[in-house]
């Protein structure tokens, strides 16, 4: 796990302690967020948001992409590359539900649960649809990045079946990206079951933060 996204999140969750306020993505008000709060168990795991299929995984993806004719970013192209995609995303998902975090140069979606998929359903929520075109609109736009797809749930039902549940969510996401003209090789799908929460299960809101699919652009880079 990155240590930069470790810190990150450590500090996120002590500023959530002192009370911090955010944008609500449904109202566009600004509020002190229960669900903020209930992120403190997921940082003190380890992580809130963040790549799960880990380096090597991206590094072999950007290597397949540069290696099949599309270019590297590198220096200040890479900031500024990700600085326009960024505004881009939080432009068209204004009001969606959707948050987009960055860190470094990383951009995770956190699409969380009430937009994305029925309970124990891996088929899309028809109401997510519009959400995933516009992400799909920015990834054609910006197509010099790797897209991880992580699927995530809360704890209730097996752990066993939790973690299948996980991955084939993330892969119905990815398979519509691929039907939207994004390519394959750019998408990684990845499932981590009920084991990332970012809030407490025992609460029915905790269980809502926790079911959620994050997707995390990366930039491709030469090394």
């Amino acid at each position: 796990m990155d240590s930069r996204i470790i810190n990150v999140a450590i500090i996120c969750a002590a500023v959530a302690v002192s009370g911090c306020e955010t944008l609500d993505a449904y109202t566009r008000e600004s509020q002190t967020s229960n669900a903020t709060k209930g992120a403190l168990i997921g940082a003190a795991a380890g992580a809130v948001v963040g790549l799960i299929s880990g380096d090597d995984a991206v590094e072999r993806r950007q290597r397949a992409l540069i290696g099949a004719g599309l270019g590297a970013l590198a220096g200040g192209a890479v900031g500024y590359y990700m600085d326009r995609q960024e505004a881009e995303l939080r432009a068209e998902l204004e009001g969606s539900g959707v948050s987009v975090t960055r860190i470094g140069d990383n951009i995770t979606l956190n699409m969380p649960g009430n937009v994305t998929f029925a309970t124990n359903s891996s088929d899309l929520n028809p109401a997510f649809f519009d959400v995933l075109n516009a992400v799909g609109k920015v990834l054609k736009n910006f197509d010099q990045t790797v897209v991880e797809v992580a699927g995530h749930t809360d704890s209730t039902g097996s752990q066993s079946y939790n973690q299948g549940l996980s991955v084939r969510r993330a892969s119905s996401v990815s398979q519509y990206f691929q039907s939207r003209g994004i390519s394959g090789q750019r998408l990684i799908a990845v499932g981590m079951g009920e084991m990332r929460p970012m809030a407490s299960n025992s609460s029915d809101l905790g269980r809502q933060v926790n079911r959620r699919v994050e997707i995390t652009m990366v930039p491709v880079t030469a090394g």
